[in-house]
Order: C-alpha cells, then sequence, then structure tokens
C-alpha cells in the first residue's frame, strides 16, 4: 500500500508541477498618463460689413437697420462648471463723407438675434440699446466643457431729422472677457 501511496503522490506533484508551469509569470502593473490643456477663448467678426441700408432723409429722421454679419465665440478651454464669458461691443461715431455732422454711438443699437448654441452653457442676448461705451453683446454663463455661440446681429442707426445726404461709416469692435 506504501508504494501505491507514494506513485499517488509523485503523480500528484508532477501533475501540480507540470500546472504551475504552464501559468504566465505576473508583472508588476505600469501607470501611463496623458495630458490634456486647455485651449483658447476666442472670438471672430466680419472684417466688412459692407451697407447697412439706405433710406430718403426726412425732417423726423428715421432708423436705418441691418446685420452685421457672423460672429463667433470659440471657447475651447475646457472649463470647469460655472465659468463663462462676455463678448462685448462698442462702435464709433457714424460719420458722413466727405463733412459734416457725425450720427453719435449712442444713436447705434445692436440685437444679437438667434444664438446658434454649442456645448453646454446658457447664453444671453443682452441686446444693448447704445454703442457709446464698451457694453455686453452676449453673455455666456453656466458653461460645462468646451463651447461656442454664434450669431449674426442687428445694427439699429437712429438718423436724426436733416442729415446730409451722405454716406456715413463708423468702426464696431467686438471684445471677450
Amino acid at each position: 500500500m506504501g508504494s501505491i501511496t507514494r506513485a499517488a503522490l509523485v503523480l500528484a506533484f508532477s501533475a501540480a508541477l507540470a500546472g504551475s508551469t504552464a501559468l504566465p509569470a505576473s508583472a508588476d502593473p505600469t501607470t501611463a498618463t496623458i495630458q490634456v490643456t486647455g485651449g483658447a477663448l476666442a472670438i471672430s467678426v466680419p472684417t466688412d460689413a459692407g451697407s447697412l441700408g439706405t433710406r430718403v432723409n426726412t425732417v423726423d429722421g428715421g432708423t436705418i437697420s441691418g446685420t452685421l454679419g457672423q460672429v463667433q465665440v470659440n471657447d475651447a478651454r475646457s472649463a470647469i462648471a460655472g465659468s463663462g464669458w462676455v463678448a462685448s461691443v462698442i462702435s464709433s461715431a457714424f460719420t458722413p463723407a466727405p463733412s459734416g455732422t457725425a450720427i453719435a454711438a449712442s444713436a447705434v443699437g445692436y440685437t444679437a438675434g438667434t444664438i446658434t448654441k454649442v456645448g453646454t452653457a446658457t447664453y444671453t442676448a443682452n441686446d444693448p440699446a447704445s454703442l457709446v461705451g464698451v457694453v455686453p453683446a452676449v453673455t455666456a454663463t453656466g458653461i460645462t466643457g468646451d463651447n461656442s455661440a454664434t450669431w449674426n446681429p442687428t445694427i439699429r442707426v437712429a438718423v436724426p431729422g436733416g442729415a446730409v445726404a451722405a454716406v456715413y461709416s463708423a468702426i464696431i469692435t467686438h471684445s471677450l472677457l
């Protein structure tokens, strides 16, 4: 009986040894990392809006309005929840060529219109009635991650009665904070 037990033990040990050599060796884990950095906050605007419109001069004056062209804000800063940005606008006076009385920037209004949105944020059109100073045009709040907003603002110019018949021009500047 001793030889059967010894033979069984040798057989069991041989099977265990064969099974253990068939298993792969384990290795220590390796940690790998990557880094994603925040991008830029940028605004793009048309370089030349062209004519906003024409009207016949009257004693009482009136309004000329037209679209400025596409304004777009791209925010690739990978913002944490709650951050935001403000797109602001200012206008110079509309001055006639070759000369005459200018139409003050206080007579220039701005309506953002429909805002096309990408990403998670709340966008507000501020629609300033006067562009005499730097004023908010569109505000984004509650941002999470990357986002963008695009709009085509309407510019309104209140032309006073008795304005000189001429082509008037102004510089409209957008900025971003």
